[in-house]
């Protein structure tokens, strides 16, 4: 654990997960960064299925490395009496429970949120399904690329030769962020008034929300953004331009402004600023071909270097397009001082990015990634069970 949990916000608070994948460790993990002591539940004989996912940090799953440092992990057959008994006895001192079991199994386990009110009051449970516990999508399973296709996303993303899915857990990731603040609020909630509210998270409908641009363009528009790879649906120009070193340099126009100075200072035709073809943003969208014939002219007689040098005095956002070693090498990042060692199962130290939110005068939590079941012992010790007993639990498979 941290040197010093008391200095961190979520001290004292106990999170009880019966998580898998990504979306509930995702919450859960951030919870841990502000100081919760977060009670990870897993199957014996092999934990969180995301472990397996992948071996590449040092033997050990890079989506597991990522989403469970700082949490105590405990191994039962829930599925056992015994093992239902020392589950209950964590939710009653727990604040938080989560979970992304898998639909109906929370109910049938007298683990939905009514069920728990009755016996646990105090107690916040989140649960994070993929299409709500109600109406007619609530026994569907759902997976990350099934909900980027429902949604719509996939049919955006990509180019004119096809769709693509996004490359990271889109949909995981934003239902983890919800869920994240909708137990904040919960957390709040519970403290000025006395009532514990549940919450809920589906990945469809978190995902949904970050799709109501596309949906209110084409609910008005009449037809949707098309798929145009790095260049953007209603904004031009947008994208990414080969410079004559062959490396592509991105840059957006945002305003009337940057566009006078996009044809001023950086393509060297001012007349451009009030060709009908190009004098708003409608209409540099509706000539995109020709403009981007212009742009990507100068470009090509201009290094990446050059262009980005070029850009920036004319106050124009740029980036290259960085593959992930570039990434991992940002100046951003270690100029920020944004790398912490994190210690992972089998005692290999890998760096970890720190969370991204800076509170003032509070270092968040960063501690290891545990085993699975690593913290079975400690936390039945906890809960008064003896040696003898926590061994008569192993033997009978519980643990």
């Amino acid at each position: 654990m941290s040197e010093h949990p008391e200095a961190l916000p979520l001290a004292g608070i106990t999170v009880v997960s019966i998580e898998q994948a990504v979306a509930a460790p995702f919450a859960t993990r951030q919870l841990a960064d502000l100081g919760a002591r977060v009670i990870k539940v897993e199957r014996p004989g092999g934990g969180d299925f995301a472990r397996r996912y992948d071996t590449t940090v040092h033997g050990q799953s890079s989506y597991f490395v990522w989403l469970n440092r700082s949490k105590e992990s405990i191994t039962l057959d829930l599925k056992s009496d015994a093992g239902g008994g020392v589950l209950e006895q964590l939710l009653a001192g727990a604040d938080v429970f989560v979970q992304n079991l898998a639909p109906g199994a929370a109910s049938r386990m007298g683990l939905g949120a009514e069920a728990l009110a009755e016996r646990f009051p105090s107690l916040i449970p989140c649960s994070i399904s993929g299409y709500g516990s109600t109406g007619p999508w609530a026994d569907r399973k759902a997976y990350d690329l099934l909900v980027q296709c429902q949604t719509g996303l996939v049919s955006l993303t990509g180019n004119e030769h096809g769709s693509a899915r996004v490359g990271v857990s889109i949909a995981d990731v934003a239902a983890g962020m919800y869920a994240y603040s909708g137990i904040l609020t919960a957390l709040f909630t519970r403290a000025a008034t006395g009532v514990a509210r549940a919450v809920e998270v589906s990945l469809f409908e978190a995902l949904a929300e970050w799709m109501n641009q596309p949906a209110y363009y084409t609910r008005y528009f009449g037809i949707q953004p098309p798929r145009i790879g790095t260049q953007h649906a209603t904004i031009a120009p947008y994208g990414a331009y080969a410079a004559a070193d062959g490396k592509d340099v991105l840059f957006s126009i945002q305003n009337e402004r940057e566009w006078a100075a996009l044809c001023e200072r950086f393509l060297g035709q001012p007349g451009l600023v009030t060709d009908p073809r190009f004098a708003t943003g409608s209409a540099r969208v509706a000539h995109r071909e020709q403009l981007n014939a212009i742009v990507a002219e100068r470009f090509g007689e201009l290094d990446s270097h050059e262009a980005t040098k070029l850009l920036d005095a004319a106050g124009i956002a740029s980036a290259g397009v960085n593959d992930m070693n570039e990434f991992l090498a940002h100046p951003v990042l270690s100029g920020r001082d944004r790398w912490r060692d994190v210690r992972i199962p089998g005692g290999a130290v890998v760096p970890a990015l720190l969370p991204p939110v800076d509170l003032t005068g509070t270092a968040p939590r960063m501690d290891a990634v545990p085993a699975a079941g690593e913290h079975t012992d400690t936390i039945l010790a906890d809960l008064g069970y003896s040696p003898a007993d926590i061994d008569g639990l192993k033997a009978e498979h519980v643990t």
